[in-house]
């Protein structure tokens, strides 16, 4: 059978043609193809290949010329793709081939040359890597904004009581600076996590080719500095294969996700006119198309929504990478767009919420009004009673039958007299009614952690110092 010329066939117009004696089907090509959305790797590639054709030359495998025409290609297409003048063609496969089609036509062998010592195995690995940095990168910052934003509203409110809730039932009297800072810190492990994720990835893959590495003489330290990696990877097959890095970074940014939807969650409970906590201002909330009276908590809502979206991506890339012998197959095609979407999701949603912060109602009246529900004072007379000598376990029992006193009276414990109050115990003296106020009970609470507003104080100034470093 006569092999067919190259303009005879379309799969002799691709880069890998010179195997095959067909042109590959056009529902193959749609089915394999990845340009319509690795394209977003494009700026992170040229970096790759600047750095590499930089070593090239470093090492003498290409010329000073080759390299001063690579460079010179490379910032057309970075023009054009910026520009939007780029032509991405299906025929070319994904982002990497696109550009080097097009720089081969712009520089000629200069452009075939740049391929030398690489394969789009590590190649893909390092625009997955320089991609996933600088997302991190603005994702950290995203995150502090949220805690800026957070801090800021609990500077307000160190003073202002609410119920702390336990299984949803009003347990004790905290501030509602307390309770925000409660998310400060969960954010805050939040970008301990993405921080340590970032030194997993910012390790160099480019060197390892194609699974084996090269006899070419390369300087992979020499692109790894020149690309800030602090290091390379140690194995090429690891290299080229594994999206352990990704995976975790969704993991990171599940669990940032997860946060979200709690603090949402509770968002939407408080704007409810059963508690009537807060509101959050009207650019945050729609309205119905039938009911006119509606003030809808949209954004925490769809927040708590696109969590299950981003849990979902991780999900995704753990079933993606569990069954996959080394190294690279074409199942690892199919890490970019749930990638992709977890960047800008948790993005979006970290965006709009440092600014809904910020535009947030506090109804302190009906904040203390439901502390004053639910006997929440109650562990504050056992302590008292405890300070009298009592042990804790009976000082429990004591205070268990002096609110059930208080309900069937239909009263608070602040309510009950001293006499009502001394039939559950004789420790109980005129002072015990000191320990039954919000505000005596919220300033009790001085330990290390606790809600006492002078210790909230020092948590936020502890929280604002870090943030500075």
């Amino acid at each position: 059978m006569q092999t067919p010329a190259p303009n005879q066939t379309g799969s002799a117009d691709k880069i890998w043609s010179g195997r095959f004696s067909v042109p590959i089907a056009d529902s193959v090509k749609r089915y394999t193809s990845s340009v319509f959305f690795d394209l977003r790797l494009a700026e992170f590639d040229i970096q790759g290949s600047l750095a590499h054709a930089g070593m090239l030359a470093h090492t003498g495998l290409i010329s000073t010329t080759d390299l001063a025409d690579i460079r010179r290609g490379l910032a057309q297409i970075l023009d054009e793709i910026r520009s939007g003048k780029f032509e991405w063609k299906l025929d070319d496969e994904d982002v990497h081939l696109n550009i080097e089609r097009r720089l081969t036509v712009l520089v000629g062998d200069a452009g075939k040359r740049l391929h030398t010592a690489r394969s789009r195995n590590d190649q893909v690995a390092t625009d997955i890597r320089l991609f996933l940095r600088a997302a991190v990168d603005q994702l950290l910052g995203q995150l502090g904004a949220v805690q800026d934003s957070l801090l800021d509203l609990a500077s307000q409110h160190t003073e202002t009581i609410m119920p702390g809730f336990t299984h949803l039932q009003v347990a004790q009297p905290v501030s509602f600076a307390h309770h925000l800072m409660a998310y400060v810190e969960m954010f805050e492990r939040d970008r301990e996590r993405m921080r340590d994720a970032r030194r997993r990835i910012n390790r160099l893959p480019l060197g390892a080719a194609a699974l084996a590495g090269t006899g070419y003489p390369i300087d992979r330290e020499w692109v790894a500095r020149e690309l800030g990696f602090d290091g390379v990877s140690l194995n090429s097959l690891d290299a080229v294969s594994d999206r352990d890095f990704a995976i975790e970074f969704c993991a990171a940014a599940a669990l940032v996700m997860t946060h979200i939807s709690r603090m949402a969650e509770e968002i939407i409970l408080w704007m409810s006119p059963r508690y009537a906590f807060l509101q959050v201002g009207d650019a945050f909330c729609t309205g119905s198309s039938i009911m006119p009276q509606k003030r809808n908590p949209d954004v925490p809502e769809l927040a708590r929504g696109k969590t299950g979206r981003v849990t979902g991506h991780l999900m995704g890339l753990l079933t993606l990478m569990k069954g996959q012998p080394l190294a690279y197959n074409k199942d690892n095609q199919e890490d970019k767009e749930p990638l992709f979407d977890t960047v800008d999701t948790l993005g979006d949603t970290l965006a709009i919420f440092a600014e809904m912060l910020r535009d947030v109602t506090v109804n302190a009246a009906n904040m203390r009004e439901a502390a004053r529900q639910g006997f929440a004072t109650a562990t504050d007379l056992a302590d008292y009673l405890v300070r009298k000598g009592l042990p804790f376990r009976d000082a429990h029992e004591a205070v268990a039958r002096a609110v059930r006193a208080a309900e069937l009276a239909g009263c608070e414990l602040s309510e009950l007299s001293l006499d009502q109050l001394r039939e559950f115990s004789p420790l109980i003296e005129s002072d015990a009614h000191a320990s039954l106020t919000l505000e005596g009970s919220l300033a009790s609470r001085t330990s290390l952690g606790g809600t006492a507003p002078v210790r909230v104080r020092e948590a936020i100034a502890a929280a604002r110092l870090r943030r500075q470093s």
